[in-house]
């Protein structure tokens, strides 16, 4: 039976690596046909994903709040401004175990006395920590650059994929789509990854602590080791997601990781699905694709984009969606694909009745 049970899990394991594998090279495929600019767009998604996949696992998974992840993503790109000022050369694949490293121990810090904690409790806490980056960041300028931030050019397009483009602006092509396939290849890994992690022993343990924490306790879960393990991998991944987001736009300052992206991060999470991995694709592709849509209705609308309206016209977009989407779609746009499966295999079941056979 373990023999059995062993077969099992690693066919589970080989079709999520399979499915992940067509999903990254398809998305690397779209790369080539995009124009610049959408491909620096996607990058940015990718990079938003990895977070919104992170506060997925640990609200959706372990039941836990979090409006703070704006502050781990500012960790893990201070980790990897920080670095790279000072060493432009080392690996990018270093750069990134980094920030992921200093992003969980942050969370980690967090975990340990946010255990106790439930509710708006908790989502106080998360959100104070994540007010004080910035004024943290301002302060110790002679480390983050102060108001002003760190500036750094690190992802360096390799010589035979500029050798891929020709033309004029062949270097602005090559240097935006070597950015978009960086990224969603770092996406791909750790949603694969994730994918795993959400199947695993401790994967079952968090919705066990999620749904039921006596329960839990009965069956010899530990509470807050596992509440922790839940903040710091979800604290992980926001590291990793801001250091990429910081290494695309080749800078990191206190502006760039405000409050108001944590409330967008969440309300990106609940559009997509929460607890879900194609959730998380979602919510990325519309944080990608999102100033596209607020241009077109500020250009049919007539709205000035600088106006007080027109610059929190993103905001109002997604306060709209998420209504909708509470109201039509509780379990996130990921769930209309089972839901329309439903539906049609009850109209399935209803036909032969209807007529007769």
């Amino acid at each position: 039976m373990k023999r059995l049970a062993l077969f099992a899990n690693q066919g589970a394991t080989s079709s999520r690596l399979v499915g992940v594998l067509l999903l990254t090279l398809l998305t690397l495929a779209i790369t080539f046909v995009l124009p610049p600019v959408a491909d620096s767009q996607l990058a940015s998604g990718a990079a938003i994903s990895i977070v919104v996949l992170g506060l997925s696992w640990l609200i959706g998974w372990s039941g836990q709040i979090s409006l703070g992840n704006s502050g781990f993503m500012a960790v893990g790109a201070y980790a990897t401004g920080i670095w790279a000022h000072h060493h432009a050369s080392s690996p990018i694949i270093f750069t990134f175990v980094l920030a992921m490293a200093v992003g969980a121990f942050s969370g980690l810090i967090i975990a340990i006395p946010s255990t106790r904690l439930r509710g708006p409790y908790l989502a106080g806490m998360t959100l104070a920590f994540s007010a004080a980056i910035a004024p943290l960041a301002q302060n110790y300028t002679s480390i983050t650059g102060g108001e002003g931030g760190l500036f750094f050019n690190t992802l360096t397009t390799p010589h035979w994929f500029l050798n891929l483009f020709s033309g004029q602006n062949a270097t602005i092509d090559a240097n935006a789509q070597w950015t978009a396939d960086l990224a969603v290849v770092v996406a791909g890994v750790t949603f694969f990854f994730m994918a795993n992690l959400f199947h695993s022993h401790t994967g079952r343990a968090m919705r066990l602590v999620r749904d039921n924490d006596v329960a839990a306790e009965l069956v010899g879960v530990n509470l807050p080791r596992t509440r922790t393990l839940a903040f710091v991998v979800a604290a992980a991944f926001a590291g990793l997601g801001g250091s990429l987001y910081a290494l695309i736009n080749a800078t990191v300052t206190p502006s760039t990781f405000p409050l108001t992206l944590s409330i967008t991060l969440l309300t990106l999470m609940v559009l997509g699905g929460i607890g879900t991995l194609s959730g998380a694709v979602i919510g990325g592709i519309i944080y990608a694709f999102s100033s596209n849509l607020v241009g077109h209705i500020n250009s049919l609308t007539g709205i000035n984009p600088t106006s007080n309206l027109g610059a929190n016209m993103q905001g109002i977009i997604f306060g709209i969606l998420l209504i909708l989407t509470m109201l039509f779609t509780p379990r996130g746009i990921a769930g209309l694909g089972p839901r329309f499966g439903r539906l049609v295999a009850n109209r399935r079941r209803v036909a032969p009745l209807a007529t007769g056979e």
